[in-house]
């Protein structure tokens, strides 16, 4: 890696700075006198030192005297103003090495952020879940983001630091260990990371390397990282190498771009197209590593496949469509982004599951008639990752409730079905698959300053909504800095014992087990094909897929409030929601929020 302090065979670190903003820089090593880095052609400065080894602490001092810590740092002990300390790499054993990963179709994806997933809050407490997990039937964790961020607690999107796993969570050995754990188990990790936008508290780029930055491009984080202007050659290494770090330094099985709309590039091929070849080329590419997107845009384009299945850039994309989809026919919400979605939702929903995305390049309402999407019905299934919830989807609601708290018991379960068992690879938000009572709140523990607006900015940004019109209103929500309000969304473990969490529970664990049995194994190779919708009623779907084995997946799906009349399908009953009887499904009756799913076992025809 060109960036940061690297350990040599024959003893020493070599550490390498790009600052092209600055004249000189010097390197404080364990808190000793200043070292003259020697400066290098294009803005970079190097300096190699004997007596350095993994342990050591160093800083860089900028000539007007600013100590600031390795962009690139492997790990910063005393958060992200402190120290950076030499990291060996290669150190840890790695117990995994017969590891190959999970191909995409097996993938079923438990969303989990390190802090508040247990009271432990750390690596460590993460592990002693994983037997949990694997009896729940997930087949991948995706961790939210873990490089350093400000403060003892955050989300994770207001990293600054991306190699460093935060120190709030443990040592990068500990993270090593929780990866090797899961591996171990048969579960694949996956990571968030943010290539779009550094936090807003310890980002010390500006001052030593201003073209970093962009200012052609604006985000709402101000200028954009800059992807396509004067310098981004090496800005768009530090990305590249970023994504060969956490797939070869940690064996993760992949990585989750966030938001990758808020990325400013004009340049050819763009920053996805080139951060999707660093993907492939990682070595011992006999292992699966999957790219997952995270796409406002709906660019198809981003998710094809050539003519024998291939990938031509990413694996996946979480499909906002569908949630949206499924949270307003479970709440009845409209406001805000569910505008998009309010009429005909179940027939838009129908069309999430057999083309992927809902908006194709139609005009959106809610961006004030702006086309949204491209064409995405020539894509597979398994290029669409469908959620209930997730921790965005929670957790820019004022008050962080979950869906369980906001719909029918009896909605959740038909959902749940439609979810769990469609052809796409589906996704939980933890606790969910319990209907957990604690909320996810947007948390963050920046100075006080920061900490005072980011308070403030919170409450205003909700107070464009009716029910929160009144000043008095938008104080209850919660202080994202309070340390109550990060305490408030860890998750309850012992829930699970008591109902009617451990009955939601077993349902998640049925549907899984049925997934893994009976669907998993048939959807390798399956393209789109074309799958049959059909609408019985303005909330009731039919649908039918044809999985890669040529076996025929069959979903009746009445997701309103009365009873509708249906034809039976064809092939062996595999799931019916509670609330069905097996002799008027025969007759064709689906009462209110119904779900039943058949399959026709038969060679490819």
């Amino acid at each position: 890696m060109p960036f940061g302090a690297e350990p040599l065979a024959d003893g020493g670190v070599r550490f390498r700075l790009w600052a092209p903003g600055v004249a000189t820089v010097g390197l404080q090593l364990d808190g000793a006198a200043d070292l003259p880095m020697t400066a290098a052609a294009d803005g970079w400065f190097e300096l190699t030192v004997a007596e350095a080894q993994p342990g050591s602490r160093y800083l860089f001092r900028l000539p007007d005297g600013l100590l600031v810590p390795d962009p690139a740092s492997r790990f910063n002990p005393d958060d992200v103003h402190g120290a950076s300390e030499v990291v060996a790499p290669a150190a840890f054993d790695w117990p995994d090495e017969e590891w190959r990963g999970r191909p995409w179709e097996e993938a079923a994806i438990y969303e989990l952020h390190i802090g508040s997933f247990t009271t432990a809050g750390d690596f460590n407490g993460a592990i002693e879940r994983l037997d949990y997990l694997v009896e729940l039937g997930v087949t991948a964790l995706e961790i939210m983001p873990v490089s350093d961020f400000p403060g003892a607690r955050n989300w994770g999107y207001d990293g600054v630091l991306p190699f460093a796993p935060d120190a709030a969570y443990g040592r990068p050995e500990d993270f090593k260990r929780l990866i090797a754990a899961a591996h171990e188990r048969g579960l694949m990790v996956l990571l968030d990371v943010v290539y779009n936008h550094f936090g807003p508290e310890g980002n010390y780029l500006h001052a030593y390397a201003p073209t970093f930055f962009n200012p052609a491009h604006e985000t709402p984080w101000g200028a954009a990282i800059n992807f396509d202007g004067e310098g981004s050659r090496t800005v768009r290494d530090f990305f590249v190498h970023n994504v060969l770090y956490w797939l070869e330094e940690f064996h993760l099985d992949g990585l989750r771009l966030d938001a990758i709309h808020a990325i400013c590039d004009d340049s050819t091929p763009d920053i996805i197209e080139e951060l999707a070849a660093a993907f492939k080329s990682v070595p011992g590419r006999a292992r699966h590593v999957h790219m997952v997107l995270e796409n406002e845009h709906n660019q198809a384009r981003y998710l094809g496949r050539d003519d024998f299945g291939r990938l031509l850039h990413g694996t996946a994309q979480w499909n906002d469509d569908i949630h949206h989809c499924f949270h307003v026919l479970a709440t009845g919400e409209t406001d805000g982004y569910y505008t998009d979605y309010a009429s005909d939702p179940a027939r838009r929903l129908g069309r999430c599951l057999t083309e992927g995305f809902a908006y194709q390049g139609e005009a959106s309402t809610f961006a004030h008639g702006k086309l949204r999407g491209e064409a995405s019905a020539h894509l597979p299934p398994a290029a669409f990752i469908n959620f209930l919830q997730n921790h965005d989807q929670i957790g820019n609601r004022a008050f962080g409730e979950r869906l369980s708290h906001l719909a029918s018991p009896l909605a959740m379960e038909a959902l749940t079905a439609v979810l769990l068992l469609a052809p796409q690879p589906p996704l939980l938000f933890m606790g969910e698959e319990f209907a957990s009572a604690q909320p996810f709140l947007f948390f963050c523990d920046f100075g006080p300053e920061l900490a005072r607006l980011v308070t403030e900015g919170r409450r205003r940004e909700f107070s464009r909504f009716a029910r929160f019109a009144d000043p008095a209103v938008r104080e209850s929500i919660p202080d994202p800095n309070a340390l109550a309000t990060f305490e408030t969304c860890v998750l309850d473990w012992s829930a699970t014992a008591r109902e009617p969490q451990r009955t939601t529970l077993e349902l998640h664990r049925k549907l899984l087990a049925l997934r893994w049995q009976w669907i998993a194994p048939r959807l390798a190779g399956m393209g789109n094909g074309t799958p049959q919708l059909k609408l019985l009623s303005p909330r009731t779907l039919a649908i039918n897929w044809r999985l890669g084995d040529g076996s025929l997946l069959m979903l009746l799906a009445n997701l309103g409030d009365d009873p509708v009349e249906s034809t039976p399908p064809d092939g062996e009953l595999l799931f019916a929601t509670s609330n069905i009887d097996a002799g008027a499904l025969a007759a064709g009756q689906l009462p209110a929020w119904s779900v039943a799913w058949h399959l026709q076992v038969g060679g490819i025809q």
